[in-house]
């Protein structure tokens, strides 16, 4: 089933926000934009805090939440913002962590960080 939210970026290719398949979410690499200005934030801890927000947008338009996040996939444009973006990614969860893959990546527009998840809701 596919999942639809006015508050994270709107999809700029055939793909869609998330899908679910029973009891798990899919969500699509989320990148820091602001869904209400368009805007991407200049900093890695602001952008961080963006794609957190899309991400938890598309949880809960799926009836999840951020504790039900198991995988992350993390594409830094530098490594070098790596410890400046574990600072804001990790209060956006409890132990235990969901696992990660973090690696960098060659990004479109300004964008610091793109991240997608998937989750299993109970």
């Amino acid at each position: 089933k596919e999942i639809k939210t006015t508050g994270a970026e709107v999809p700029t290719g055939p793909y869609s926000q998330g899908l679910t398949a029973g009891k798990t979410i899919y969500v699509a690499g989320q990148g820091p934009v602001n869904p209400a200005t368009q805007k991407i934030a200049d900093t890695i801890q602001e952008q961080t805090h963006q794609v957190m927000k899309n991400i938890s947008a598309v949880l809960e338009a799926a009836g999840g939440k951020m504790d039900d996040v198991v995988k992350a996939t993390v594409h830094l444009e530098t490594l070098q913002d790596f410890d400046e973006f574990n600072k804001v990614y990790k209060t956006y969860f409890t132990p235990p962590y969901p696992v990660r893959t973090t690696v960098g990546s060659r990004l479109l527009n300004d964008f610091r960080v793109e991240i997608d998840v998937i989750a299993e809701m109970e």
